[in-house]
């Protein structure tokens, strides 16, 4: 076997198709285009969805749910996985270290799933009631974090006075 004696296997390579070449081609006359109409013509195509001025499918259903894009999804970390954390002290640093929560994460909160047998103290990381009650019976305990307040948080507007 030499270089110039290698060769593709047969039939694993196509020529493309020459469209509007003539009748030969099998694609002359209309290109494969069909006869007059929008989708005939040069740039004639209209955008998804178009129904071809019908209302569409998707401004026909109703619409329903709202998912707000500042939203903060408190990440949830198991009670049975703070074993895994080096240390006596649990705050956000230590589960992101831990692999625990991902580094991305800006709140964590501790639920109650599992059995704690050490003694931990937890730090700037709320946890729910059940967890709490497991920590301190455990040995350990959580220190009360405030609750932040919302940034773009809206006042009351002062009731329009009737007019005399």
């Amino acid at each position: 076997m030499e270089l110039n004696d290698i060769k593709p296997a047969a039939g694993s390579k196509k020529n493309r198709r020459r469209v509007a070449r003539g009748p030969g081609s099998g694609l002359g006359k209309t290109a494969g285009r069909g006869h007059k109409g929008q989708k005939a013509r040069a740039g004639g195509y209209h955008k998804v969805g178009f129904e071809g001025g019908q209302m569409p499918l998707q401004r026909r259903l109703p619409k329903r749910g709202f998912l707000a894009v500042t939203i903060e999804k408190a990440t949830e970390v198991r009670l049975g996985d703070l074993a895994r954390v080096e240390g006596d002290t649990i705050n956000l640093a230590s589960l992101k270290k831990a692999g625990l929560v991902g580094d991305k994460a800006s709140r964590a909160k501790i639920i109650l799933a599992g059995e704690l047998k050490k003694k931990v103290k937890v730090e700037g990381v709320p946890a729910t009631k059940g967890a709490k009650a497991a920590i301190e019976s455990a040995g350990g305990s959580v220190a009360d974090i405030a609750v932040r307040e919302k940034a773009g948080k809206l006042k009351a507007k002062p009731k329009a006075q009737p007019k005399a």
